[in-house]
């Protein structure tokens, strides 16, 4: 079949990079749920905190102080225990992340991806893990589409009707993408230096809209990063080859 799109196997390098991610990502998972199990376990106490790393470290001091007599004695038996864990898995995800960071710094292609703004270490590592060759798609439209940011579309006699996205492909890096776009948007919101298309687009939809829209945008500026070469020029400069 001429349309056929074959996935190169990946290497040892490629998987072993893979896990790396998998694994903080687990971490990260349970992480959160310990966190959400010691806020529940206070709240009942009466003691709550705002959302925060900071607010955390915060309620596992409670937990520690001895003379804080709102904790029964049994309650401060087992929720020591779940603090050991945040902590555990605090420096566990941290260890990974400096390992994913120093890769990062190593390899040419992610140090290009990580100068375009919302684009981090962990996100330029997981495409270079999880897309193994960017050459395999035609165009950066056809790597957004296959990321599932584009519309989902509903046509039919002539009318074009557009849902949401379609949520095709690997939803960590969709995420990872999203999440990066929020980032640059919530910085650029009435700064001079943002694009016109995205005033423009702020203006018109609303602001997970555009959140995506601009997820799409960089999708298909990494792709002509990695396929073309060259170094980030800007949203507005990249516009011509991001859309190629």
């Amino acid at each position: 079949r001429k349309t056929m799109r074959f996935v190169p196997v990946k290497t040892a390098e490629q998987q072993a990079a893979a896990m790396v991610l998998k694994t903080r990502g687990l971490l990260v998972r349970q992480r959160t749920q310990v966190i959400n199990a010691l806020r529940a376990h206070l709240s009942e106490l009466g003691i709550i905190a705002g959302i925060s790393s900071a607010k955390v470290a915060g309620l596992i001091d409670i937990v520690r102080d001895e003379t804080d007599a709102r904790l029964p004695k049994a309650a401060r038996l087992a929720l020591s225990a779940i603090a050991d864990q945040i902590e555990a898995l605090m420096r566990q995800i941290d260890d990974l992340e400096r390992e994913i960071v120093r890769e990062a710094r190593r390899d040419g292609d992610m140090r290009r991806m990580a100068t375009i703004p919302g684009v981090g270490a962990i996100t330029a590592a997981s495409i270079k893990a999880l897309v193994p060759d960017p050459g395999g798609f035609k165009s950066g439209r056809h790597f957004a589409a296959w990321l599932g940011l584009t519309p989902r579309s509903h046509s039919s006699g002539g009318k074009e009707r557009l849902g949401g996205i379609s949520k095709m492909g690997n939803a960590e890096l969709r995420s990872l993408l999203v999440l990066g776009a929020t980032s640059v948007l919530r910085h650029m919101r009435g700064n001079d230096k943002t694009p016109k298309w995205l005033n423009g687009l702020l203006k018109r939809r609303p602001y997970k809209v555009v959140a995506v829209a601009l997820a799409n945008k960089m999708a298909r500026i990494i792709w002509a990063l990695l396929t073309k070469g060259g170094t980030y020029r800007g949203l507005e400069a990249a516009n011509s080859a991001a859309s190629a």
